[in-house]
């Protein structure tokens, strides 16, 4: 059994995680750390933890985690896990960031779209991209993962068998984004107000999304081409969930029924990527708080694109199923291992 800790206690993530954690054989959640409400008691904010949670949040005391924490995840804002984490030197500490501190490989772009300074290029090096179908080689040898972003989540694992396969060409795609409220946290905005929100979509942060980055960077890295594409978000009026639906320019004459079969070859060993058969396109209900990625294709002769529709619980695959996904594989566990459950449905 590994003891758990969550730094980051109080935000949407955080509650996910431990909720995914409660039924986890392996791991045991042993230290909620909150900067801001630290000796609170969990459930006084969240009050369906109520019975699951008895110790108080606690104050960050790094020299208590090294003796007291075997695995611990960042559930922070981007900014801070950069600074904590080289701490943390010299210990066994399993860290796993849920923010965007580790995500880019370049210093540089990394306060370009971020806004702040950058962590230190050898702990950035340090770090393995945690999306697990794609690299589980590297994350079994890791002791830093950088979990990816949501929506980088769905897009990467929708976009990249085609390139892999060279279904499309590298140049020309597009990404269309939408996302349920809880994706923008838990402080509330302008943005997020009920008034605003219902009944309402909102492309946002056009051109400047923080994700852009991230997905052109892990495209490249597969195609070995530098790619570029045209990625727009929208908030949409739900709680949570999150599709990406993507077009890319065909680079061979193929159908809809051939390359399902390649996406369902390439995925033929990952449980919780599930393709579609011809005709069926998921939606976000179908992965309703599970760690599951559904994903739908069309192949469009007259235009000559392919459709693909990626879908994902933002909150679990997106962020805390993932992260768990990720420590799951570093420790030789079953990678299914407390999230092999049945979405929630209606």
């Amino acid at each position: 059994m590994k003891n758990v800790g969550i730094i980051g206690g109080t935000g949407y993530g955080a509650i996910e995680l431990i909720r995914l954690l409660q039924t986890h054989e392996h791991m045991q959640l042993k230290k909620i750390i909150s900067h801001s409400q630290h000796g609170e008691q969990i459930a006084a904010i969240y009050p369906h933890l109520t019975d699951f949670i008895e110790d108080p949040m606690q104050e960050l005391q790094i020299e208590s985690l090294k003796d007291e924490v075997d695995i611990l995840f960042f559930a922070t804002p981007a900014g801070i896990a950069k600074e904590i984490i080289p701490q943390l030197a010299g210990s066994t500490i399993q860290c796993i960031d849920l923010s965007g501190d580790l995500r880019l490989g370049s210093p540089s772009e990394y306060e370009y779209w971020y806004g702040k300074k950058a962590a230190p290029k050898q702990l950035i090096d340090k770090a393995v991209y945690g999306l697990s179908e794609i690299y589980p080689e590297q994350i079994k040898q890791a002791t830093i993962i950088s979990n990816p972003g949501c929506f980088p989540t769905s897009a990467l694992l929708g976009l990249i068998p085609a390139l892999e396969k060279k279904v499309i060409l590298e140049s020309g795609i597009v990404i269309d984004g939408k996302t349920g409220v809880s994706g923008a946290g838990r402080t509330p905005t302008a943005m997020t107000h009920y008034s605003e929100t219902n009944e309402n979509i909102k492309p946002y942060k056009i051109g400047k999304h923080q994700h852009i980055p991230e997905i052109e960077q892990y495209l490249t890295a597969q195609a070995k081409e530098p790619i570029t594409v045209a990625f727009t978000t929208h908030l949409v009026p739900m709680t949570r969930g999150l599709i990406c639906t993507m077009y890319g320019q065909l680079a061979k004459e193929t159908s809809t029924e051939e390359v399902i079969k390649q996406y369902q070859s390439f995925y033929e060993n990952h449980p919780f990527v599930r393709v579609r058969e011809e005709g069926s396109f998921p939606t976000t209900k179908d992965v309703y708080a599970s760690n599951y990625c559904d994903i739908g294709i069309h192949v469009d002769q007259r235009s000559n694109r392919i459709i693909i529709a990626s879908v994902i619980d933002n909150l679990v695959k997106g962020a805390a199923g993932q992260a768990i996904q990720n420590v799951n594989l570093m420790n030789g566990w079953e990678e299914t291992h407390g999230l092999h459950t049945i979405p929630v449905y209606p």
